[in-house]
């Protein structure tokens, strides 16, 4: 089992930024790929960047060049760095540990941004 907690959402008006942590409890994080989702309103949860166990990340056509995505696993923490927001960037942005067939998620953090 893995718990992940994540923190950093908010409000922010459109072209500013916010970080977004994820703190996941299992002392082996270094094995997990790591992902960052986005749910908006009415919409399918999809996902937006993810990392893997190696460092190689990977982006959504609609963000990249916009957010980053890192990891330091020493403190088993993966984060998304989200500059240039966009009112479409709004959403419960969710963060999801994989391990070959396992998956676990995270609680949700509210992104809102203002145009």
């Amino acid at each position: 089992q893995v718990q992940l907690v994540e923190s950093g959402g908010g409000l922010v008006q459109a072209g500013g930024s916010l970080r977004l942590s994820c703190v996941a409890s299992r002392s082996t994080f270094g094995i997990l790929t790591m992902g960052w989702y986005r749910q908006a309103p009415g919409l399918q949860r999809e996902l937006v960047a993810s990392i893997s166990s190696t460092s190689s990340p990977s982006y959504a056509d609609d963000v990249r060049g916009r957010f980053t995505i890192s990891r330091d696993n020493a403190k088993n923490t993966v984060y998304l760095q989200m500059n240039s927001l966009k009112p479409e960037d709004t959403g419960v942005y969710y963060c999801k540990a994989s391990y070959y067939a396992s998956a676990f998620w995270g609680q949700g953090t509210q992104v809102t941004v203002s145009s």
